[in-house]
């Protein structure tokens, strides 16, 4: 959406506001031996877990000991979906409620991951008030039954996912964002994180290779291998992001979900369901990167734009996700999208983390 203010961007007001917190801890060998068998200690950690959620209205948590990376997805029916790799969950914060204690008997997980699910109204204008009393719930475990564990890793995660194109479906409002960090956004509203603390703000976004485009682009796709369809939008997505001084992005098209990290915690992995990539956000270099297979079509592209610090300038990301909507725009303009009928999901991403 185009802005009057380079420091505020303009998103429809059909846009979806999530948060989900996610605490984990690596589990001791004492805290197992403590319970006479492996099931009795993740149900005694539930139940405790579980009750002081109810003491501070947490009404959407789960209790993950299976060593798979929890996914959290909008959706207006509520399902819990595993593949090897990854535990998805889907819900729609504004009515569906569940505690719920996953794990795999047959061997101790590596890590034991707390995800609490924001739910109501207002998700991001409550998000310091969730913030503190998920904090609350994990300080009284903490003190409790794991006095004696390693420290907590809280990573908060918030987003706002919204179509490019819902104007041309006749959405017509739309609301202006400046987009702050969350530390200055946490303090503003006396919620206190700790001084040491790693943020990320990035947005994603695909395109489907639709029948439309594929007849399109059916030159590049008749040759032996994708490598020119591929380095077509590639560099076109390249191109495009250092005419904004976009310096840090990525283009993934082998089938797998991109998870983005910090590259002071997390290093570039990946497997046939996850692509992790990791970014210097302090760093001046440019940081571009690619990953797709020559001889497999994938069904869509998915690309990456990360912020650097420099980007947020204390006021926020708003002039950052202009430039970042202009990326896009320029991007999928020559392509046969209907734009009335064709969605380009865009999200915007923030997380902090830091430990207990």
């Amino acid at each position: 959406m185009a802005s009057l203010s380079q420091h505020r961007v303009y998103i429809p007001t059909t846009a979806r506001a999530n948060q989900y917190i996610l605490a984990e801890f690596v589990p001791s060998a004492d805290l197992y031996a403590r319970f006479s068998n492996i099931q009795q200690c993740y149900e005694r950690l539930a139940r405790q877990l579980f009750s002081s959620c109810d003491e501070y209205e947490l009404h959407n948590v789960h209790l993950i000991a299976n060593d798979k990376l929890p996914v959290v997805r909008f959706h207006e029916e509520s399902y819990c979906l595993q593949t090897e790799k990854q535990i998805l969950f889907f819900y729609n914060p504004r009515y569906h409620e569940a505690h719920k204690c996953i794990y795999d008997s047959s061997k101790p997980s590596k890590k034991i991951r707390l995800l609490f699910l924001a739910t109501g109204e207002d998700l991001r204008a409550n998000a310091a008030i969730f913030h503190t009393r998920v904090k609350k719930v994990l300080e009284y475990l903490q003190s409790t039954l794991l006095i004696d564990e390693t420290a907590i890793k809280v990573r908060d995660h918030q987003h706002l996912t919204y179509d490019l194109f819902a104007k041309a479906k006749g959405c017509k409002e739309s609301y202006g964002y400046k987009l702050r960090g969350l530390y200055p956004r946490y303090q503003s509203r006396h919620c206190t994180l700790p001084a040491e603390h790693n943020e990320m703000t990035y947005t994603t976004f695909a395109i489907p290779i639709t029948r439309t485009i594929k007849t399109q682009f059916h030159h590049l796709l008749n040759k032996p291998t994708f490598t020119e369809f591929y380095q077509y939008f590639y560099d076109a997505f390249i191109q495009q992001c250092a005419a904004k001084n976009l310096h840090l992005a990525a283009m993934i098209a082998n089938g797998t979900m991109p998870i983005i990290r910090n590259s002071k915690t997390d290093n570039n992995d990946g497997n046939h369901e996850l692509q992790k990539l990791s970014f210097s956000t302090d760093d001046q270099k440019t940081q571009y990167s690619h990953y797709w297979h020559d001889e497999k079509l994938v069904d869509s592209l998915h690309f990456v734009i990360v912020a650097s610090e420099k980007d947020e300038q204390g006021i926020g990301h708003g002039r950052f996700m202009n430039q970042v909507e202009s990326v896009i725009r320029t991007l999928i303009e020559p392509l046969s999208i209907n734009k009335e009928r064709q969605d380009i999901t865009v999200r915007f991403f923030q997380h902090i983390n830091h430990y207990l």
